[in-house]
């Protein structure tokens, strides 16, 4: 697994298109959040510009780094053989997908850590009240975002129609999870149901992990919630994940 990942991570540093898009757009897109919403709607809702901002970076960093990027890497390695090869080793499928997808959960951790030390820094937004909160979050955030990559990867042709495949759930996190429109400005109707989506509560428990005000009971129905939808995709992946090409 060691030498899988050291191989995935160089072939990482060759791509240049999957480098831009696993390091630079989450650190430019959260700067749009940032005029978005006035700070005086925001503070009705007991947020600040600093909180959506570091919410919103973390998400794109999931989305990005880790979900976007390893579509692509799946999809490519299935296409070229790599993995129907690496089946005829010592190697389980379940380690085989864990080596490839180290360096981009590597590179989203870190690049997780990275924006919220800087955002803390630059943007005057307080210690975390409850870190191990936002820790979780991101760990599930992490994890969940392999499997549904590995499940994505099932249904992309080539590594060209995969950048479509990922633009679903792309969208639908961004605006419906509370990355790039904080639920709490929307209708409470409509924030219930978006609270579902699978990324919601990796949000939700990030964002409670800085502002210190989510209770136990919310923080267990967010950690239970985000373990249902990785174990759904950890399912997904047993059963349809695709070893061969697709022709």
């Amino acid at each position: 697994m060691t030498a899988l990942a050291r191989a995935e991570l160089t072939l990482l540093g060759r791509s240049k298109a999957t480098l831009v898009s696993a390091l630079f757009v989450p650190l430019v897109i959260p700067v749009s959040v940032r005029s978005a919403f006035p700070e005086s709607e925001l503070e009705e809702v007991g947020l600040t510009v600093g909180l959506v901002m570091l919410n919103a970076a973390i998400g794109f960093s999931l989305l990005f780094a880790v979900y976007s990027a390893l579509v692509g890497v799946f999809t490519a390695r299935r296409e070229e053989l790599v993995l129907k090869r690496l089946r005829t080793g010592e190697l389980r499928d379940t380690e085989i997908l864990a080596g490839a997808a180290t360096p981009a959960a590597v590179i989203g951790l870190v690049q997780c850590l990275l924006l919220a030390v800087g955002c803390t820094a630059l943007l005057d937004i307080p210690a975390p009240k409850a870190v191990y909160l936002a820790v979780l979050g991101v760990l599930l955030g992490v994890v969940m975002c392999v499997a549904l990559a590995a499940v994505t990867a099932s249904y992309s042709r080539t590594v060209e129609s995969a950048q479509v495949t990922t633009l679903p759930l792309l969208f639908i996190s961004m605006l419906g999870s509370g990355i790039a429109i904080p639920l709490e400005v929307l209708p409470d109707r409509l924030a219930s149901v978006l609270e579902l989506l699978p990324l919601s509560p990796v949000m939700k428990l990030v964002q409670g992990g800085w502002s210190g005000d989510l209770s136990a009971s919310e923080a267990l129905s967010s950690i239970t919630l985000a373990l249902a939808w990785t174990l759904v995709a950890v399912f997904a992946v047993r059963r349809w994940f695709r070893w061969e090409p697709r022709h």
